[in-house]
């Protein structure tokens, strides 16, 4: 996950619902219904501020089936709960917004004291949305924090949220991003397998992972800790300035029949910027092509 931050004139995009019970109408058959990708599209929004009600009927419009917020947000709850009920768009789960700047890991227990507040609330926030899953980055590895430290560290900290996050009703997503840590997928799979907790899994960012691995690997590995997953391009020197499916280094017929391959079944999120309605249309069209046609 990177700088959440996005361009607020233009928040979204989209197209698009999963549709595999249609197959089986006049001249359909159940395999080709089979055959149907087991996902639904979303949006993840960066933080935002202002009505709410707009960007998610832009959403809705746009084909989007649903969304991911950032937590804890400037958002009034009671706006977004409004909205998410007028536009019928589901908040399938929030990501946090202090991991970076408060992580578990930090030498410093105010520091992870704030962390794991910020956390907490996102467990409620989450829940008070109606969706399932809080994207954790669980440490940064730093000159200060060496890799065992931050191993250790996370892990205390998130075995003392699971029983929160289980109060909540939610899971704790955690995403591997660019901070020095869980750099295979096996020390992935083995973290998350160390907490023996189904309230624990993965956030897979299909983008995230292509600096030093194949990211259909990291799906066939992870398989069923899988329990959301981001998409975006990645190749240098851009790295994720690239279009969906265009330039990039993906394998997005292989990345696909992994994610079939694993089972997998949940949200597919978009994290990009995106300018205007065009822009998202196009999006949408790309995740279509690529994944879910």
């Amino acid at each position: 996950m990177r700088d959440r931050t996005i361009d607020r004139r233009g928040f979204l995009a989209s197209a698009g619902a999963l549709a595999a019970a249609s197959a089986l109408g006049a001249g359909g058959t159940a395999a080709a219904a089979a055959a149907e990708p087991p996902w639904r599209k979303a949006y993840m929004l960066g933080q935002t501020k202002g009505p709410i009600l707009p960007t998610f009927q832009m959403l809705k419009e746009a084909g989007f089936e649903g969304v991911e917020l950032i937590s804890p947000n400037q958002l009034d709850q009671k706006e977004v709960l409004a909205a998410r009920d007028e536009t019928g768009l589901v908040i399938h789960g929030v990501s946090g917004a202090a991991h970076w700047g408060k992580p578990l890991s930090d030498p410093d227990p105010a520091v992870v004291a704030e962390g794991v507040a910020a956390i907490k609330q996102e467990f409620q926030d989450v829940k008070a949305y109606g969706g399932t899953t809080v994207l954790v980055v669980p440490a940064v590895v730093t000159r200060k924090v060496s890799y065992r430290q931050a191993w250790d560290r996370s892990q205390e900290q998130i075995r003392k949220l699971i029983p929160h996050a289980e109060e909540a009703g939610v899971k704790i997503a955690v995403e591997e991003v660019w901070n020095k840590f869980l750099l295979s997928p096996l020390e992935f799979a083995q973290y998350i397998d160390e907490f023996q907790s189904p309230t624990v899994g993965a956030y897979f960012d299909v983008g995230n992972v292509v600096e030093y691995g194949y990211p259909e690997e990291w799906i066939r590995t992870l398989g069923k800790r899988i329990l959301k997953v981001h998409i975006k391009e990645y190749a240098k020197p851009k790295r994720f300035s690239y279009k969906l499916g265009e330039g990039g280094e993906i394998d997005w017929p292989a990345v696909k029949q992994a994610l079939l391959d694993v089972g997998y079944e949940g949200w597919i999120s978009a994290e990009l910027g995106i300018a205007d309605l065009a822009e998202a249309q196009d999006v949408v069209a790309r995740m279509n092509r690529l994944l879910f046609d």
